[in-house]
């Protein structure tokens, strides 16, 4: 990744998707609509699970997976339709028990504005009885916290 594109994120080694802001997610106001940027949220978490080895069939036949629990978005910027975005997130805790977190950036690409910046956490569940339970081994390696964002988190 270029220098100048590694400044626009909080954190380094992000992992990003691509998406250009289509006419239907405008709501009334005229803009991107707020729950819109959640679904693009989802969307990067799931692309990243699928990058790490662990996408739903995997997660289904280990019978767990990681439910949230918390949303914290601050929107900074409005995003208008045909507005290019790459949206990007970092695990950011693994405790290796029950809890992780992940946060978020969305950057609108033709001028480098963040649009948003979120985190959120979740409960590591047992898919049958949606109850919480242990991270599985599977989870612990493929949702670690990165050593370079471990180190941006403390300064």
């Amino acid at each position: 990744m270029a220098d100048r594109e590694q400044k626009q994120w909080d954190y380094p080694q992000p992992f990003v998707i691509e998406h250009t802001a289509l006419p239907e997610e405008v709501d009334g106001y005229g803009h991107i609509n707020n729950s819109v940027y959640v679904q693009w949220m989802d969307r990067c978490v799931w692309e990243h699970c699928d990058s790490v080895g662990l996408p739903f069939d995997i997660c289904q036949s280990i019978g767990k997976g990681f439910a949230a629990i918390r949303h914290e978005i601050d929107y900074i910027a409005a995003c208008y339709a045909g507005d290019e975005v790459r949206v990007a997130n970092w695990v950011t805790l693994n405790d290796g028990k029950l809890r992780a977190e992940r946060r978020f950036q969305i950057i609108r690409t033709n001028d480098g504005a963040t649009l948003l910046r979120a985190r959120s956490k979740y409960v590591c569940t047992d898919l049958k009885t949606g109850r919480p339970c242990r991270i599985p081994k599977e989870f612990l390696e493929g949702f670690k916290v990165i050593d370079e964002v471990a180190e941006a988190l403390k300064g």
